[in-house]
């Protein structure tokens, strides 16, 4: 939950951001991936290079994905919309293969409204909040928005 006393159109990414990042190296295995995500009860995370730049990011829209691919392979793709039931079905392929490249990345003082607009124009609920090489330091979801909108410091 947002702490800070400014104006929420004041607020910037740095504000908003979650800074306790969970990042997948590019290598890692949808199934170890998927995993890792659900034991950190997070729907989705930057992928990093070795040098720990942002390369990407896997989200459940990839997983739900792939669900589907596995499902028309012939492979039992059961009706649950549990996570358990998805991590057994995922390969030990590399995420790297399944990722969205390419995601949406900003600096820490891109404002609120930025943010809002580059989610909206991208049809995405999450944004990497990079430094000046491109390493993710943190994550700024659909959820912090409204969050931001709910606790906004303004007369009701």
């Amino acid at each position: 939950m947002i702490t800070t006393q400014k104006p929420i159109l004041d607020l910037t990414a740095a504000d908003l951001m979650t800074r306790d990042l969970v990042c997948l190296p590019h290598e890692m295995s949808m199934k170890e991936a998927a995993r890792l995500l659900l034991q950190n009860h997070i729907s989705g995370a930057p992928v990093v290079d070795n040098h720990g730049q942002c390369i990407g990011v896997l989200s459940a829209t990839d997983f739900v994905t792939l669900t589907k691919k596995i499902g028309d392979k012939g492979h039992p793709c059961v009706g649950s919309t549990e996570w358990e039931v998805v991590v057994e079905m995922m390969p030990e392929d590399e995420l790297a293969q399944f990722m969205t490249p390419d995601p949406v990345m900003v600096s820490p003082r891109t404002s609120i409204c930025r943010l809002a607009r580059q989610m909206v124009d991208a049809h995405i609920h999450r944004v990497i909040v990079v430094d000046a090489e491109n390493r993710p330091i943190g994550i700024v979801t659909s959820t912090d928005l409204v969050a931001a909108l709910a606790y906004a410091n303004y007369p009701h």
